[in-house]
């Protein structure tokens, strides 16, 4: 008997878990549904990640937040497959990332790290990155490291680490760090110049220039976001323009307190 894995029709199971995951919010149940799906083409943790951090997106996007549909004791049940244990939790955990829930993230990680029957997959540890991260906490640049080591170029859980980087407003050098996880072939922005296409990627880059005082490649970065941004998308282009306005303000205020020249000569 051919494994599922390596079934022909692979694909086409994929693509209806899928778009039953992200067509059936409505539905509480879809998420033990999308589990079933996952454990039937014996889904590896990248896939899991693809599915399951768009489903949890869309389901939030029309107002029923994973969040309300499981609890952490679902998460953490001990008699679970793992591969329906690990869409769930993949699903809880990209719920909490998306409601910016740091504290709430980084203790159920924890536990789940203390339970486990096996390692914790990449994406559940970068997710808990994330939540170090976004707390500025240095144990998080620790721990994305040991995560870029084994995701290389898969482009979710980049777009974690980059997330926690952008939120850890009081992180060493962190946007730095951000500019240099935004030059890997996966995020494909360049090296924080504006040069990209993909509007998330530019949207957080534009941040990192800020907080550097680079306002003018900031401004070049944000309009290029606004500019490769999907028609219609007026929750993200909302926040690109507030970013536009923080970064206009910034410098106008680093303009203000820029030494000023009496007629003398001599600085004010």
């Amino acid at each position: 008997m051919t494994p599922p894995m390596n079934r022909p029709d692979r694909a086409a199971a994929l693509l209806k878990a899928r778009s039953r995951a992200t067509a059936t919010p409505a539905d509480p149940s879809w998420p033990l549904h999308l589990a079933e799906d996952l454990r039937d083409i014996r889904a590896d943790w990248k896939t899991s990640t693809e599915v399951c951090a768009d489903a949890a997106w869309a389901a939030r996007s029309v107002g029923r937040s994973v969040l309300g549909l499981l609890s952490p004791e679902d998460v953490l049940a001990p008699d679970r497959d793992p591969i329906t244990a690990r869409t769930l939790v993949h699903l809880y955990l990209s719920a909490l990332r998306f409601d910016f829930r740091c504290p709430t993230l980084q203790r159920l990680v924890e536990h789940l790290a203390e339970t486990a029957r096996q390692p914790l997959d990449c994406y559940t540890r970068a997710l808990y990155a994330f939540a170090l991260l976004g707390q500025s906490r240095t144990k998080g640049l620790t721990v994305m490291d040991e995560v870029l080591t084994e995701a290389e170029e898969h482009p979710k859980t980049l777009h974690v680490l980059l997330h926690g980087l952008w939120l850890g407003q009081d992180l060493d050098e962190g946007a730095e760090r951000l500019l240099a996880l935004s030059s890997r072939p996966a995020l494909a922005t360049g090296t924080g110049t504006g040069t990209g296409t993909d509007p998330i990627v530019l949207f957080r880059v534009a941040g990192a220039l800020r907080r550097m005082d680079r306002y003018d490649e900031g401004l070049g970065a944000i309009d290029r976001a606004i500019d490769c941004l999907p028609p219609g998308d007026t929750s993200v282009l909302a926040d690109l323009v507030r970013e536009r306005s923080l970064i206009c303000a910034a410098r106008d205020l680093h303009q203000h307190r820029s030494p000023t020249r009496t007629s003398s000569g001599v600085p004010s």
